[in-house]
């Protein structure tokens, strides 16, 4: 994981490479033209990606006055045993050199990014008819994954009678509780138990609410069913004449089922109510629209965002929309700081950006071709933009798309090298098709749902010559 910068923009950089990504490091920072001074440490070792940091702090000579010492993202070790050597903060960079201008770009958004102030309600869909267990690694789930209340979902006219024992086990594992039924002796049971929330009341079961007042216990108004908001304000009025806090639910309804109007309604009550908390049930949505959830969740989080919404209740049934508590809270994160400081929600966090990467990052052939000259191993490296894959050695520079072509051009005839070829082109190529970026060696960037890259860099293996290159070397009279 890369360390964000910190606070206080640095005055003088120390950028540490090797000798084969020198010059399009130079490139990349004149270019750049960045606000501070710099210095470049060309450390004897031709890719950058085999240095330690243990191997970094041996050889390191720091200039006078740096501030800041960055290595590269992809090498191994932590950035604390160079520092304490050096005694310069130090970090790692980007795993790509072409991406250190938005790395530095980013620091003065990281500095004040991550709060939030809507609350994300998890619910346990059927809990009825869950065992135990299953039940409870459901909710271990969703908290580990960002909800700051679990939802106990109750089945109509399925009787419950762990109801009781649930809430308790929850509340005494250190959870925030809610029941969601209409069922009074279901919500006076989960109540009394520890649920601190209750979803929902109107006027068919609002009397439950009548002894909550004086306690922590909130509740979630709807309109009655089948009715207007005009049947919201003789609830409200009962729940604020018994002191019971409360949040207004206007019911967003499916796509196909008046969701737009719902829209409108969320919009009518905040107009009539300015600054009562909202409720939004945005699995209504995610769990009913065969869309990836990711966008989705981003402009409903953004819609509760600029209404007021302060909790939203999700869920994860069908299969598509595994892990959406995780998205809406990297959503209430990212939506929140745009609407606050009333800039864009871009380029502060892209983890909500999973079959597409933010930026794709080009290679021009003559580039390559540069450096290639300074290869002198028969090691392939692998490199893949929008539109082409290239693959070179010291002997061969291959171009195109079709990677059975690619590889039928590079005469490889040893399994386990063949074996990793196949694999690193295939990715290629998926990079290629999505519009993704590609990296040798390193695991393809699907936001948050990103794998942990903590392979090392298996390139650093010679690769043995084919047979068709020994001949050719050979008949060359060549070692």
């Amino acid at each position: 994981m890369t360390p964000a910068p910190a606070d206080a923009g640095p005055r003088r950089v120390l950028f540490v490479t090797g000798k084969l990504a020198e010059p399009a490091l130079r490139r990349t920072l004149a270019e750049m033209a960045p606000a501070f001074a710099y210095d470049i440490a060309v450390m004897k070792i031709t890719v950058a990606a085999l240095m330690t940091t243990p191997w970094i702090a041996r050889f390191l000579a720091v200039p006078p006055g740096t501030d800041l010492v960055l290595i590269p993202g992809l090498c191994e070790g932590e950035g604390a045993v160079l520092a304490e050597r050096v005694g310069v903060r130090v970090e790692k960079g980007p795993k790509d050199l072409r991406q250190i201008p938005e790395y530095f770009g980013r620091a003065a958004l990281v500095r004040e990014y991550g709060a939030y102030d809507i609350e994300i309600v998890a619910e346990v869909n059927n809990a009825p008819r869950l065992a135990r267990a299953a039940l409870r690694r459901e909710a271990e789930h969703y908290r580990a994954s960002g909800a700051d209340v679990i939802d106990i979902g109750c089945t109509p006219g399925r009787a419950f009678p762990e109801l009781a024992d649930v809430v308790r086990e929850l509340v005494g594992a250190g959870m925030r509780v809610s029941v969601d039924s209409f069922d009074v002796d279901e919500i006076a049971t989960a109540v009394a138990a520890g649920a601190e929330l209750v979803l929902s009341v109107n006027q068919s079961n609002l009397d439950v609410a009548r002894d909550l007042a004086g306690t922590k216990t909130r509740v979630v108004v709807i309109p009655d069913f089948g009715q207007g908001l005009e049947t919201l304000e003789p609830s409200i009025a009962a729940l604020e004449r018994w002191g019971v806090t409360y949040l207004i639910d206007p019911v967003i309804e499916p796509i196909g089922f008046g969701f737009f109007a719902s829209l409108e309604r969320f919009a009518a009550v905040r107009r009539r109510y300015p600054t009562a908390p909202l409720f939004m049930g945005i699995g209504n949505i995610t769990e009913l629209t065969a869309a990836d959830t990711t966008g989705v969740n981003a402009l409903l989080i953004a819609i509760c965002a600029e209404l007021g919404v302060r909790a939203v209740l999700t869920t994860e049934v069908i299969p598509w929309a595994h892990g959406v508590v995780r998205e809406v809270d990297i959503a209430r994160r990212l939506m929140h700081h745009a609407v606050r400081q009333k800039s864009l929600p871009k380029g502060v966090d892209d983890r909500l950006v999973t079959l597409k990467d933010p930026t794709i990052l080009a290679y021009r052939e003559t580039e390559l071709r540069e450096l290639q000259a300074r290869v002198t191993d028969p090691n392939f490296r692998i490199f893949a933009d929008r539109d082409v894959i290239t693959v070179f050695n010291d002997e061969l520079f291959v171009r195109g798309t079709d990677i059975q072509e690619i590889f039928a051009r590079l005469g490889v005839d040893e399994a386990t090298h063949a074996f990793y070829l196949g694999r690193e082109l295939m990715k290629a190529q998926l990079a290629l098709t999505l519009g993704k970026n590609y990296r040798q060696e390193g695991a393809l960037q699907w936001g948050y749902l990103t794998p942990p890259d903590d392979r090392g860099p298996a390139h650093v293996k010679l690769t043995p010559r084919s047979k068709r290159s020994r001949e050719r070397r050979k008949a060359e009279g060549g070692a």
